[in-house]
């Protein structure tokens, strides 16, 4: 009897462990980030058992937070989670916390100043939607073009109303950003591709975003299943991604270019 109580307790014992391990999906620099984070002092003072796992397409990684593959995912916007969710209503996901902004920046070796662009000059811009639809807002905010007034997260080019310049777009893999800025006039170029490309968005671009009320919907977030969005533990890693430490981390690893938000999601609804 003593024998296969302390077997039991055993089996519990397992079960315990294994309840307050969790798995974070990410992908990139959040992938990074997120393996400093599992090893580091702080995560164990936290009592938390983080495992990373490696998922680099972004539809995946949002269907395997879902399916339960994955607890929470680390490598959305605001704006791609709206998306996500509209169109998979019957596997929808919550939102836990805020991360961090990544600016996308416009950059070109032809010109310094957003006013130097010349008439007719050619914009490469990224071939998917997400990407699209924020180069397209930034080129607004930089005075460039201007797009409709319901225009989304999911707006593209068909969505100018006007082009004072007469600019010309190029599609492209915006993976290859770094690589066209000698071929066209401007590039715009997400931060993560200008950092592998030895570029600083903070320095090098001749605009860039910035952090306000009109980019919250490039916010990045903590994601999970929609079930899971009171998880009390899971909650925990939004509390240490923040952690001044770890933040510290980051800065220095990113130059500054992976700007904190550290705000209640209430910041991103209004």
């Amino acid at each position: 009897m003593a024998g296969v109580l302390l077997l039991v307790l055993a089996g519990c014992g397992t079960s315990n462990a294994q309840d307050s391990s969790i798995t974070i999906g990410s992908q990139g620099s959040d992938l990074q980030i997120w393996e400093h984070i599992a090893k580091s002092k702080q995560a164990k003072d936290a009592g938390l058992n983080i495992n990373v796992k490696e998922i680099t397409d972004g539809t995946q990684l949002n269907k395997a937070t879902t399916e339960g593959q994955v607890d929470v995912n680390a490598f959305q916007s605001w704006a791609y989670y709206k998306a996500y969710n509209k169109e998979n209503p019957n596997g929808k996901l919550a939102a836990l916390g805020t991360t961090y902004l990544e600016p996308l920046g416009i950059y070109s070796k032809k010109f310094k100043k957003i006013d130097q662009i010349k008439d007719g000059s050619t914009v490469a811009i990224a071939n998917n939607p997400a990407n699209t639809s924020r180069g397209l807002e930034l080129l607004q905010a930089a005075g460039l073009i201007k797009l409709k007034k319901d225009f989304g997260a999911l707006g593209n080019l068909k969505d100018i109303t006007s082009n004072p310049k007469h600019l010309k777009f190029k599609e492209i893999d915006d993976t290859t950003g770094p690589r066209v800025l000698n071929d066209v006039d401007v590039v715009l170029i997400s931060n993560t591709v200008a950092l592998d490309g030895g570029l600083h968005v903070l320095t090098d671009s001749i605009y860039h975003e910035k952090l306000d009320q009109s980019t919250k919907d490039n916010v990045n977030i903590l994601a999970v299943a929609s079930k899971d969005k009171n998880n009390s533990t899971y909650k925990k890693l939004v509390k240490l991604y923040h952690d001044k430490d770890i933040q510290s981390y980051i800065k220095k690893k990113y130059y500054g270019t992976k700007i904190e938000v550290n705000k209640p999601l209430s910041y991103l609804d209004d």
